[in-house]
């Protein structure tokens, strides 16, 4: 065993710096009024209403 090997805990998890779930795919997508389409509409009120419940709790 080295010098520094007495400050490294082995077997414990450590978590990453972005959890996976965060992580994007690189890939962004602009949002255009003029080209929405219904389903673009109500996917857009669903996340305001997601959004609204989250900062209510």
């Amino acid at each position: 065993m080295g010098r520094g090997d007495h400050n490294r805990a082995t077997g414990k998890n450590f978590f990453a710096q972005t959890p996976k779930n965060q992580l994007s795919d690189g890939i962004d997508v602009e949002y255009s009024e003029e080209f929405a389409d219904h389903d673009d509409k109500v996917a857009q009120e669903r996340a305001k209403a997601a959004e609204r419940r989250i900062r209510n709790q």
